[in-house]
């Protein structure tokens, strides 16, 4: 059995594909090498984790996987297509931890943008953007704009936003890190559905929470795939990317 093999999911082909993706960022000292060769599989209906410590470069492979920056080396296939700067939502939907809502937009605008932008009717944005905030437990705040929410309010908004195009595949760096308790469970729900329903998940977080909703957890460190832990929690393999 390969790495790959151990990184890969089923349906594969219809998710995501990365293939030895290297970054490497300036530094006084000489470059940083932040992925050393990083595989990673989504197939189309799974959920899948990342772990890893702050500053293992979480963020970077996401970034690279939804093409906010481009690898030193490496390829990523977006249901057999290569993933470029100017990916569509409805391939590819980040959450990133910086949120980046439109501040001159209200919390249901923000959701809408991607569908206007896309042209759907509006009857299917009201439908969509409805359904999605009620899903997030945002009812009732559509109108708000971003100041006047709070921090966890804005990071659900900003989830909604990613989810309204259901785009074949969703990256999300951290998306229940700011939330309290009593809407976490709101998040995990919408995120499961979204994989139950074809789309390809995959989450960086430090929560348990998400990890025990997933199909497979993936341990970056190193700025490899360091251990593949099988759905039990016990390790499949070590280092099998060294």
């Amino acid at each position: 059995m390969t790495a790959t093999d151990l990184t890969a999911g089923s349906g594969s082909a219809d998710g995501l594909r990365a293939t030895g993706l290297r970054r490497s960022f300036p530094h006084p000292g000489g470059d940083v090498d932040v992925l050393r060769g990083v595989d990673v599989t989504v197939g189309a209906g799974e959920l899948v984790t990342i772990a890893g410590r702050s500053g293992s470069g979480k963020s970077t492979l996401l970034a690279l996987l939804s093409g906010f920056d481009t690898a030193d080396a490496g390829s990523v296939l977006i249901a057999g297509e290569p993933v470029t700067a100017d990916v569509p939502w409805q391939r590819c939907a980040l959450l990133p931890q910086a949120l980046g809502l439109v501040q001159e937009l209200t919390a249901g605008e923000n959701v809408a943008l991607p569908l206007r932008l896309r042209h759907v009717p509006d009857s299917e944005v009201i439908a969509t953007t409805t359904e999605l905030l009620a899903a997030l437990r945002l009812d009732g705040l559509s109108d708000r704009y971003p100041p006047e929410l709070s921090f966890g309010q804005q990071q659900r908004v900003a989830l909604a936003r990613a989810l309204a195009p259901h785009p074949t595949v969703l990256v999300a760096d951290e998306p229940t890190a700011h939330l309290d308790a009593g809407t976490v469970p709101a998040v995990l729900s919408v995120l499961r559905a979204h994989a139950d329903g074809g789309g390809a998940v995959l989450v960086a977080t430090h929560d348990d929470a998400v990890h025990a909703i997933a199909d497979r957890r993936l341990d970056l460190t190193g700025g490899v795939i360091a251990r593949v832990p099988d759905t039990h929690g016990g390790t499949v393999a070590e280092n099998v990317l060294r």
